[in-house]
């Protein structure tokens, strides 16, 4: 009898994808070719070189954190923080870009975009927000989510959502770029259908707030964010931005004067929608923008604002006027990081009375930051700040030059 034949092996159907630091390194070296031919004078962005690295890093935010999107991206941001600054920004740009905005056409319909915003607000008070207390006032929460529109910030043909909570940081902090983009398809499937549809990714995004209670006669400072999405034609000419240079920075100047006049307008909704007493509440905006980039910008103002108070409690325990103060500025490496490190001096000098320090990413623009922390520390009313080169093990700033903000005389 003939012996039985092993069957051949069938051929799989499933295309094996490459591994995630595969991917992620992949993601990592195309934003270094482009961030290399940027660096060189006279050099055009390659647009075919970008447009694949857009293409790549969308396939990876769309694939999900079930399927490894989200450990290929955050992967790739990690590769180039050590590899190339520039890299690193444009890579995690592009990602941040793609993460918050999204593109969609049903059936032979028209072709729309919806993106996530974030507003962040400082809000000041005695005693703290209390949870039980927000968004109680339908009337000015409804208020609240039709002022986009009315202020000028969105089109009035867009259809606008704010989500009925006050995110924390933390919980900010727990969104990942797949979800956010997962919830981009939630929210334009509830704008579409103009119904409300399952939002389980929305919902779980509300965690609940966490940090330390606050006494009752304590005062507080407590970040929060609001959260909405605008859905929009994206051939709306509302939102085209002007390709000349001057024409967009009169563009973004426009806008931000609306903002300013909004935040001004539905302060008050603010406070209603965040206390039952909202007289006890005092509400300061930052800049609404796209998700990441409100988020990014509101911890960088945390970050200037706890520096600030450590210098003036600094200052009180030393008995000392601002304006009898010198702040000298320097970058420290510290290996797998870097600080800005400031000294405070008296004037007619000797050993620092004390120092500040803020910790910045190895990918950050370190000119930008230095001027950040530089223009903090005048705007508290300090003598003068020095740039320097470094500290001596005594404290002495070695080559420091004075700073002059921008378009000082």
């Amino acid at each position: 009898m003939p012996k039985n034949k092993r069957p051949a092996p069938r051929k799989s159907n499933n295309v094996r994808e490459p591994d995630t630091s595969a991917q992620a390194q992949e993601l990592a070296d195309l934003a270094l070719e482009i961030a290399e031919r940027e660096e060189v004078p006279g050099f055009a962005p390659d647009d075919e070189r970008e447009e694949e690295l857009a293409a790549a890093v969308r396939k990876a935010v769309r694939k999900g954190a079930r399927k490894g999107g989200d450990e290929v991206l955050y992967e790739a941001i990690e590769l180039a923080r050590y590899t190339d600054p520039l890299a690193c920004r444009i890579l995690r740009a592009r990602i941040e870009e793609e993460a918050a905005t999204w593109r969609l056409r049903r059936e032979d319909g028209p072709e729309y975009e919806i993106d996530a915003f974030l507003v962040p607000l400082f809000v000041r008070s005695t005693g703290g927000l209390a949870p039980r207390e927000v968004f109680q006032d339908d009337e000015a929460f409804a208020q609240l989510s039709g002022s986009f529109q009315a202020a000028g910030l969105d089109s009035p043909s867009a259809r606008v959502v704010l989500i009925r909570h006050a995110y924390d940081l933390a919980e900010i902090d727990h969104v990942s770029y797949s979800a956010l983009h997962e919830m981009l398809r939630e929210a334009a499937s509830s704008l579409l259908e103009k119904k409300l549809q399952p939002a389980p990714t929305i919902e779980a995004s509300i965690r609940g707030w966490t940090g330390e209670p606050v006494a009752p006669d304590e005062t507080a400072m407590e970040l929060r964010f609001l959260l909405g999405f605008s859905l929009k034609r994206a051939d709306d000419p509302f939102y085209r931005v002007p390709k000349d240079e001057e024409g967009a920075d009169a563009y973004f100047a426009r806008r931000m004067e609306r903002y300013r006049d909004w935040t001004a307008d539905v302060a008050p909704l603010v406070r209603r929608c965040l206390g039952r007493d909202p007289e006890r509440l005092s509400v300061d905006f930052l800049y609404q923008d796209l998700f990441f980039g409100a988020k990014e910008g509101a911890v960088a103002e945390l970050g200037l604002l706890s520096l600030l108070s450590e210098v003036r409690r600094t200052l009180a325990a030393k008995d000392l006027e601002a304006d009898q103060v010198h702040a000298a500025v320097a970058p420290l490496d510290m290996g797998e990081h870097i600080v800005l490190r400031a000294n405070l001096y008296a004037l007619d000098g000797g050993l620092p009375w004390g120092s500040v320090e803020k910790p910045v990413d190895l990918a950050a623009d370190l000119g930008a930051e230095i001027d950040e922390m530089c223009d903090a520390l005048l705007s508290i009313g300090l003598e003068g700040v020095s740039v320097a080169a470094g500290f001596s093990e005594d404290g002495h700033a070695e080559g420091a030059e004075p700073y002059r903000a921008a378009g000082a005389a």
